[in-house]
C-alpha cells in the first residue's frame, strides 16, 4: 500500500506540535523512543524524524512527500519547496541582537560589523536590501556567547520569549522575519500520495479552524 512519507523534527517543542496536531487530526502513531522512522496505525503515513536542517533538503530531493518545519528553516535553506498552510503553532522570530551597552541608531549600524549566525542566508539577504555589507561567522549552536567572548560584535538567532537575550545580556533591535511552522510539500511528490495529502490537509485544516473557533468562544 502506498503510504506518504512526513518528516518532522526529531526532538524539542516543534516535535511534540507536530506529533500533537497528527493526533488531534485521528493519526496513530506506532512512535517508540529514539526511532527514526514510524508508521501510523490508521492512516497510510510513514513518519521520519530528522533534523530540522536537513528536512529541506529531503524535499528537494522527494526522499519525503511532506514536512512539518519551521517557516524560517525553509526560507533560510528550503527554496522550491510549496508551502501548503501555516499552522499556527512554533512562533518565533529571527532577529540580530546586539549587545545591551551598545548604541543603536538603524540597520545602518551593522555595516562592517561582526554577526555570528546559523542563518548566513537570511541574514545576508536582508542586509542586502538595506545597503549593508556585515561580516558574517557561520556557527552552529549557541550564536548568543558570540559577542561576550570577542568572536562578533552581533548576532543574529531565532527569538521566542527573549529570555535566552536577556542572559546573555544582548538585545533585539531589529526583526528580520516572524515565523511559525508550516506544512510544506515537496515538488517531487506523486499524484498518488497527493491524493493522501489531500485527506491529511482537509484533516489539518478542520483541526486548525475548531481551535481558531475555541479561541473566539474564550
Amino acid at each position: 500500500m502506498t503510504k506518504i512519507r512526513i518528516a518532522i523534527q526529531k526532538s524539542g517543542r516543534l516535535n511534540e506540535e507536530s506529533l500533537q496536531i497528527l493526533k488531534n487530526c485521528g493519526v496513530s502513531i506506532d512512535n517508540g523512543k529514539d526511532q527514526l522512522k514510524a508508521s501510523a496505525r490508521n492512516f497510510p503515513m510513514e513518519v521520519f524524524y530528522l533534523r530540522n536542517g536537513d528536512i529541506p533538503q529531503y524535499l528537494r530531493d522527494g526522499v519525503v512527500d511532506i514536512a512539518i518545519i519551521g517557516e524560517n528553516v525553509l526560507i533560510e535553506k528550503g527554496g522550491d519547496i510549496d508551502v501548503a498552510e501555516k499552522l499556527g503553532f512554533s512562533r518565533c522570530r529571527v532577529s540580530l541582537a546586539i549587545p545591551k551597552a551598545m548604541v543603536y541608531n538603524s540597520v545602518k549600524d551593522f555595516q562592517g560589523k561582526r554577526i555570528a549566525t546559523s542563518y548566513p542566508n537570511t541574514v545576508r539577504e536582508y542586509l542586502k536590501a538595506k545597503g549593508v555589507e556585515a561580516d558574517l561567522h557561520i556557527i552552529n549552536g549557541s550564536v548568543e556567547i558570540a559577542p561576550n567572548i570577542g568572536l562578533a560584535d552581533a548576532i543574529c538567532d531565532i527569538v521566542s520569549s527573549g529570555s535566552t537575550l536577556f542572559k546573555n545580556n544582548l538585545k533585539e533591535v531589529e526583526v528580520m522575519l516572524k515565523s511559525e511552522a508550516v506544512l510544506a510539500v515537496s515538488k517531487k511528490i506523486t499524484a498518488e500520495r497527493r491524493a493522501i495529502l489531500a485527506k491529511l490537509h482537509f484533516r489539518i485544516k478542520s483541526v486548525l479552524q475548531a481551535r481558531q473557533s475555541k479561541y473566539v468562544l474564550l
